[in-house]
């Protein structure tokens, strides 16, 4: 239920919980860190009082303990010993005072001489203390073993000081843990957000949006865009309908009225004015058969069905031929592919394919598509040359015709509605043919192209294969 809330409601909502969870792990490290130091400086205290407790007799502190040995201890197999010495002055290399010997045995580790002489300060008190105090840096189960001058070993249990169970425990990685886990959260329901709206913006450029209802979920923002543009969708495409209903209407009960005319124009005796008239009628006609089916191939309402595009483009060039028009379909050009590998040439070689190319579409207003080139191209042109080509993803019907004096500029002027071409004379048409094509090509994932060939302009249908 939280992707109802208003965005900017869920934004200030995870910014508080990214504070809170920042802020304890913050928490939780500097408590750790304070009772790790905390833990290193009552072991530090622990080695003055043991240093003053040999020193002086006085009571040992809490969690140590000595017993007196009879010989040198022994190292056990596999253990690993530290030799410190300290004298009266700290260090080794001062001779005052008695010296004090200490052998550290652990089973896992040697440990630092170097940084322990140098936090023994002046004194051997602190020099001592030093050395209790790296024992609790480690978690080890060390064993300390104390000779002053020559006299007995004293062997010095403090595991409750420097022990592992004696550590703190470490929170900091909790602490991490909690930081990188809320801004994961915060990170992940940013991106899970972003692509809600990449997801509606992609399903807004897709071609189906004009005809299918976008998915309506996310944050409530994107909610109540996604309906205000299925909304505005549906009134799109009811106005197209009810345009589409209205000119139909109109065409049919047009028809009547245009058999009666010309009926009635057969029984003019004079022959201008009959053909003027029923060039009129014809006209009249035309027009709103035009509007009509350019309306339709806006709507695009006629379902996607696999088809054999080659197959398409032979049925209308052949109705052409059958009435003696100069339509021509040329095959398409072979493409040749290397074939090789790392231990021999490549050799061409003939590409094998099928002659059909294949894709989904929407048969009825892909022939109409290509009619309307193919009569563009004898509008304009002397004849109508049709190749059909394609590849993995795109399907090409190329409609070339000869001599004609048209740019592609031209052309792709005619493309808008109801525009016409300045050499057309007396042509019949509304100059909706290009604009019905180029409808259709983007109604299959494509477009209508034009260039300038070597005999005349060609016009390219580029359509996807796989669209719908």
């Amino acid at each position: 239920m939280t992707d109802r809330l208003p965005l900017r409601v869920l934004a200030s909502l995870w910014v508080a919980l990214a504070m809170v969870a920042g802020g304890m792990a913050v928490w939780l490290w500097m408590e750790s860190d304070a009772a790790w130091r905390t833990h290193l400086d009552r072991a530090y205290v622990a080695g003055l009082a043991l240093h003053d407790s040999l020193e002086n007799g006085s009571a040992l502190p809490a969690g140590l303990s000595i017993s007196q040995l009879r010989d040198a201890p022994d190292l056990p197999p596999g253990w690993r010993q530290t030799l410190i010495t300290l004298t009266g002055g700290g260090r080794p290399d001062l001779s005052r005072g008695d010296r004090l010997s200490l052998r550290i045995q652990s089973p896992d580790l040697l440990y630092p001489v170097a940084e322990v002489q140098s936090l023994g300060g002046g004194s051997q008190a602190a020099g001592l203390a030093s050395v209790t105090r790296t024992l609790a840096r480690f978690c080890s189960q060390p064993r300390l073993f104390v000779q002053q001058d020559a006299g007995p070993w004293i062997r010095v249990d403090g595991d409750a000081v420097w022990g592992c169970g004696a550590g703190p425990s470490d929170r900091r990685l909790l602490a991490g843990a909690v930081g990188v886990g809320a801004l994961a959260l915060l990170l992940g329901w940013v991106a899970e957000v972003s692509s809600a709206f990449a997801a509606f913006a992609a399903a807004l450029r897709d071609h189906r949006a004009r005809t299918a209802t976008l998915p309506v979920g996310g944050v409530d923002e994107l909610r109540q865009t996604a309906e205000a543009v299925n909304a505005y969708v549906a009134q799109d495409r009811a106005a197209l309908e009810n345009r589409a209903m209205v000119l139909s209407g109109v065409s049919h009960d047009l028809g009547t009225p245009a058999t009666r005319l010309r009926l009635r124009s057969a029984l003019i005796e004079d022959p201008a004015l009959r053909e003027k008239l029923e060039r009129d009628i014809d006209e009249m006609t035309a027009m709103i058969d035009g509007v009509l089916t350019y309306t339709r191939a806006e709507i695009g309402s006629e379902p996607f069905r696999q088809l054999s595009l080659t197959s398409l483009a032979e049925a209308v060039v052949a109705d052409y031929q059958d009435v003696g028009m100069a339509v021509t379909l040329r095959p398409a050009p072979v493409r040749t592919a290397g074939a090789g590998n790392l231990f021999a040439r490549a050799i061409t070689r003939p590409k094998v394919e099928s002659s059909a190319i294949l894709m989904r579409g929407q048969p009825t207003a892909l022939r109409r598509a290509l009619t309307n080139l193919i009569d563009n191209a004898l509008k304009y042109g002397r004849e109508a040359v049709v190749t059909v080509d394609g590849d993995a993803s795109d399907a090409r019907i190329a409609v070339e015709d000869r001599g004609s004096v048209l740019t592609p500029q031209d052309l792709q002027r005619l493309t808008g509605a109801f525009q016409r071409g300045g050499n057309i004379g007396l042509s019949p048409g509304v100059g909706l043919g290009l604009a019905i094509v180029s409808t259709i090509a983007a109604q299959h994932g494509g477009r209508l192209e034009f260039d300038r060939g070597p005999e005349g302009l060609e016009a390219r249908l580029i359509l996807c294969r796989n669209w719908a």
